[in-house]
């Protein structure tokens, strides 16, 4: 199971790549680059709070709703391809899902540190309720801290599906690119959509390996 996920895993992180890579080589029409996206998406959505920022590395893009900061990275902030409209356009939907209060950003957001928790601690107290001769509530306790970033992984799925439908629609609309561009963004998107169904995959694998494993050593 463990490795069925590590290999999901690895097929999805190769296909963003490969994605990437060849979209960021189609020069948009537009000439806009990513922050040029980036910044005509929120001023046309009416939100002049956020600002967009240049960050080091390749595809570390994100939005940071604590410091209402969207950073696009190297590849992406002064890019013109297709590719890195896609992906500022992307973040620029997490902008607006914060603004509007997404009921599904927000519970992801409420999960966060019950999920740090539960990446951090869960499988070292199942290691410690081993090592005191299998105690059963340590483990269970375990078992369950550790589901808590598993739900974390499920709950980032409709939020990054929006972000990426909101962003295609955004910049057709906008007339940042044509209808054949808007295609290749979305392909952009669509391979990193599955970066994170892989992830969710990969986690659930997880906490089905341990309850087979637990469940067994119950019985």
């Amino acid at each position: 199971l463990v490795l069925i996920g590590a290999v999901l895993s690895m097929i999805a992180s190769a296909r963003v790549n490969s994605t990437f890579n060849k979209y960021a080589r189609v020069r948009s029409m537009s000439g806009m680059t990513g922050a040029q996206t980036a910044e005509a998406i929120l001023r046309s959505r009416g939100i002049h709070d956020v600002r967009v920022e240049h960050i080091r590395g390749n595809l570390t893009d994100h939005y940071d709703p604590t410091k209402k900061v969207v950073r696009l990275s190297d590849s992406v902030y002064g890019s013109t391809s297709v590719a890195a409209i896609g992906v500022a356009a992307h973040e620029c939907g997490h902008v607006m899902q914060h603004h509007e209060g997404y009921a599904p950003l927000n519970f992801r957001t409420a999960l966060v540190p019950a999920a740090n928790i539960g990446s951090k601690l869960g499988i070292p107290i199942i290691l410690v309720g081993l090592l005191l001769g299998s105690n059963p509530i340590l483990v269970n306790i375990g078992i369950w801290v550790f589901s808590l970033a598993v739900l974390f992984q499920v709950a980032t799925l409709p939020v990054e599906f929006d972000a990426s439908r909101r962003a295609l629609a955004c910049i057709e609309q906008y007339g940042i690119v044509t209808s054949d561009e808007r295609k290749k963004s979305a392909k952009v998107l669509k391979a990193a959509a599955y970066t994170y169904v892989a992830a969710a995959a990969a986690a659930i694998l997880q906490l089905l390996r341990l309850l087979m494993l637990f469940g067994r050593r119950d019985d």
